[in-house]
């Protein structure tokens, strides 16, 4: 039998360096003292201060911003040991983010959007994660306003950020992509301590994302480009794809996909007489509904979009504010293979059709092409907010065995 602890150090730094992400690299070097001393842990750390990204004399920003402060946050995807059965989730989806004015303290945010959730009052101060099936999904950046003695101001800054990291000798050099409020492209280098706006825009652009080291965006028309952050030059990646509303950029299995959003616009039944409020107030009055979606794989030989017909295989895709990821559906639910989207947005049930609608999680079935409030399967509800029990629980088990080892 193999001694896993004395393999080569030249065969575990290339390893290492196969890791996809932080989380990973932390399980490797946990295993034992050789395997931790050949892998370096990475200590990307973007610098805290970046300048206020021009906005064209617009006033978006408030007075009192003087920079942004970039953060990191990681999607986890949290699963007990033992397989429970299908309608009865074993995983937990969460985000961590460190807090920014105390470094070191986590905050549990909630996997779609920026809303933070108090935690319960059993929740465990301390997760073991030994104990759980840990998974990470992806990461996102989030650029925060700071104003002149260096407090958060808001996060009014809206539009999707993704980083890359440069291999280089220099300690925290990066590049980060995101949309400028124009709707075009804007790049940040942490070597010239500055913001450039690229001036090409055919349609506003939708989504951003790092795929396969390089930066990819997507506009309204399905356009995709491939960003080069140095020259500012784009290539054209993908010809348009027509029809929809809005695009999300999701990389799956090593594979780039785009997923449409088609969105309806409707007028609010009200009561009788409402008809001068209404025309006052139009835009108060209009409900936006999602109402389908059609997914695309990248052809990169061929320069374009194909769309994927009848199933997804074993796949869920989630669309956030700030970050687009996958995950395999049977991890979820067991014994289930139906592939869907998870997405924020307003969503019609078909019951209250006419009604004012909250922005709420999504479901929308690959299969069945139908879509439904998260609160409507519950299934898929326990994915997200409250922490399941078996989190306390399983740490409580913990705690008592410790105690039984040391009485």
């Amino acid at each position: 039998m193999v001694d896993w602890a004395f393999l080569p150090k030249d065969l575990l730094v290339l390893i290492s360096k196969r890791l996809e992400t932080s989380f990973d690299l932390i399980q490797f070097r946990s295993v034992c003292s050789s395997w931790r001393s050949a892998a370096e842990p990475k200590r990307h750390r973007p610098a805290h201060h970046l300048p206020i990204l021009p906005d064209n004399g617009g006033g978006l920003f408030p007075d009192s911003a003087a920079g942004f402060r970039l953060s990191r946050r990681s999607i986890f995807l949290i699963g007990q040991r033992e397989q429970h059965n299908e309608t009865n989730p074993f995983a937990w989806l969460v985000k961590v983010e460190e807090d920014i004015d105390d470094p070191g303290r986590m905050v549990l945010v909630d996997p779609l959007s920026d809303r933070l959730n108090r935690l319960p009052d059993d929740f465990p101060r301390v997760l073991d994660l030994s104990r759980f099936r840990v998974r990470e999904l992806g990461q996102e950046f989030k650029l925060h306003y700071f104003n002149c003695v260096g407090n958060i101001v808001d996060s009014l800054y809206l539009e999707k950020a993704v980083v890359k990291f440069l291999d280089s000798d220099a300690e925290n050099e990066f590049v980060l992509l995101t949309i400028h409020v124009s709707g075009k492209l804007a790049v940040f280098k942490s070597w010239e301590r500055s913001w450039a706006v690229i001036p090409d825009m055919p349609s506003p652009y939708d989504d951003v994302i790092l795929f396969d080291d390089q930066f990819y965006a997507v506009d309204n028309n399905g356009r995709t480009v491939v960003v080069d952050f140095l020259s500012l030059n784009l290539t054209l990646a993908a010809n348009p794809v027509f029809g929809g509303d809005k695009k999300f950029l999701v990389e799956s299995r090593g594979e780039l996909m785009l997923v449409d959003m088609y969105l309806s616009i409707e007028a609010v039944d009200g009561a009788p007489g409402f008809i001068e409020e209404f025309f006052e107030h139009l835009a108060y009055y209009m409900n936006e509904r999602t109402v389908k979606f059609k997914v695309f794989k990248f052809d990169k030989r061929e320069k374009g979009w194909v769309e994927v017909g009848g199933d997804l295989g074993d796949r869920m895709l989630f669309l956030g504010d700030d970050c687009n990821f996958s995950a395999s559906a049977s991890d979820v639910l067991p014994l289930r293979r139906e592939s869907s989207v998870l997405f924020n947005g307003n969503v019609f049930n078909g019951e209250d059709y006419g009604t004012m609608q909250d922005r709420d999680v999504g479901v929308f079935e690959f299969r069945t092409g139908k879509i439904e409030p998260l609160r409507k399967r519950p299934e898929l509800a326990k994915l997200f907010w409250p922490p399941p029990q078996w989190i306390a629980s399983s740490m409580s088990e913990n705690a008592e065995e410790n105690l039984g080892e040391t009485s």
